[in-house]
């Protein structure tokens, strides 16, 4: 299952090279569903002998370790458990749901096969077991989000990818410099022998973790690593933005869970303070820049900055319930901000200007497409009962619980950023939802907007009223984590 995961998007995109273009769109949503199969079933086909005892141990619920390269110690290692499930899960979802999008826009071969390509390296970090088969996977997504941007985004499409590329190969040498730190002096990339620091001395983890962290700041981006985003989502397709805010942006925080915390315990709680102020600061000054913001998925997308600085607050604590908040925000903010992409694409291209001034009186014009707008963004300021509220209320709750001057300023600074987060949904749906109608936006909503947009509402109401949807099999592996 968990080869057969990674092979079928990877297969997929080299057939389309081979069939004929017209077929090209039907095939991609064909492997796409495909995939989610084993993806849905690795939860039950792990439910064999020995299960119990492998979760009471921290290892993952099913996994594959073969020898890949004997003379350096490297193993094809992978692996599955309630930390990476939920993420391997949300994007195969996406994926699909990217792929049939197409659909109404006009499937282009070339852009469906850089998904797939997406998809294999995106489930691949996630499931990497191994520290070299991580980085690896972490690299494979670098050149086709690229492409994506570079090929079919905005007219400032070809600068925003190259920022991108820069700022991502300067994660990916600190990255590549903390393996080698923790390989060599540990002798193994295997994280689950690692996990806890296992062989590694303070001194090994204080570097490590520095290393890991400014590379997963980059990726996630947290504050101030952050100014390649707001470019990498203005100017890319609708489809490269709901892949990129969903789950590509996940790889940052989840390797920073599942390798800096993992591997570095104790450079992370050397570090932990400094991460929480940024954390913090993130949280408002993403808040503050969108209360300026007078483009539409620019504002969205300096959104993301705030909504990783909660996920952040989560991991700093080092608590059980912190990071348990990150994980669920990480879902959730996939959830919702891949449902606002895909809504100010379709905004953006019936009214063919994403200028707020200009984006009035939406629910006259097109009342359901404004109201999908108005459950997006309530859901993003973190309503009770939608999923947005959970990840932020006890990322905040886990701060308080840490305790001490530090912390509890932190979670009051990250509280008042929260009501912040309100203003600006607000003044967002002010702006485009009411007031005089600014530029015709066609009222009518195509099927395939239709089947790409109502599993992420859905998913969202869900996980808002049961988190354990989320949450039922990590308590677990995090303590395993933070032990």
């Amino acid at each position: 299952m968990l080869v057969a995961t990674l092979a079928l998007p990877a297969l997929g995109a080299a057939a389309l090279a081979l069939i004929p273009a017209r077929m090209a769109a039907l095939v991609a949503i064909a492997v796409a569903a495909v995939t989610l199969v084993p993806i849905v079933v690795l939860p039950f086909a792990s439910q064999g002998a020995g299960q119990e005892a492998s979760h009471e141990a921290g290892h993952p619920w099913a996994e594959l370790d073969v020898s890949w390269v004997p003379a350096l110690h490297l193993d094809f290692h992978l692996g599955v458990d309630g930390v990476s499930y939920p993420l391997v899960a949300l994007t195969g979802l996406l994926t699909l749901l990217c792929c049939a999008y197409t659909m109404w826009k006009g499937a282009d071969r070339t852009l469906l096969a850089l998904l797939l390509v997406l998809e294999a390296g995106i489930l691949g970090t996630f499931l990497a077991l191994d520290l070299v088969l991580f980085f690896l996977f972490f690299e494979v997504v670098l050149l086709p989000m690229y492409a994506v941007i570079a090929g079919w985004g905005g007219d400032q499409r070809r600068a925003a990818a190259r920022k991108f590329v820069l700022y991502t190969l300067f994660g990916s040498v600190l990255l590549l410099l903390g393996v080698i730190t923790v390989t060599v002096a540990a002798g193994t990339g295997d994280m689950v022998a690692l996990t806890g620091g296992a062989g590694l001395s303070r001194n090994t983890q204080y570097a490590a973790f520095a290393l890991f962290a400014v590379a997963f700041a980059v990726k996630a981006p947290l504050w101030p690593l952050h100014t390649w985003l707001p470019d990498a989502h203005t100017q890319a397709p609708t489809v490269g933005s709901v892949i990129l805010a969903g789950v590509l942006l996940k790889m940052g925080t989840y390797g920073l869970i599942r390798v800096g915390v993992g591997v570095a315990p104790l450079g992370a709680h050397w570090a932990a303070p400094v991460l929480g102020v940024l954390a913090v600061a993130a949280i408002l000054a993403g808040a503050l820049i969108c209360l300026r913001q007078t483009e539409l998925k620019r504002l969205i997308a300096y959104s993301s900055v705030g909504h990783m600085g909660f996920v952040l607050l989560g991991i700093a604590t080092l608590t059980a319930t912190g990071i348990q908040a990150a994980l669920i925000g990480n879902v959730a903010h996939g959830l919702i901000t891949g449902l606002l992409f895909f809504l100010a694409g379709a905004i953006k291209d019936r009214a063919h200007t994403g200028d707020l001034a200009d984006l009035g009186g939406l629910r006259e014009t097109a009342p359901r497409l404004a109201g999908i707008l108005g459950f997006a963004a309530i859901a993003s300021l973190g309503l009770p009962g939608l999923a947005g509220f959970w990840g932020e209320a006890f990322a905040v709750i886990a701060a308080v619980e840490r305790g001490g001057g530090l912390w509890t300023t932190l979670a009051v600074l990250a509280a008042i950023g929260g009501a912040l987060t309100a203003a600006y949904f607000l003044r967002l749906l002010r702006k485009v939802t009411h007031g005089p109608i600014g530029t015709p936006v066609t009222a009518g909503i195509a099927g395939a907007e239709w089947l790409a947009w109502s599993p992420l509402v859905a998913l969202t109401l869900a996980v808002g009223l049961v988190p354990a949807l989320v949450l039922a099999a990590t308590s677990l592996p995090v303590e395993a984590l933070i032990r």
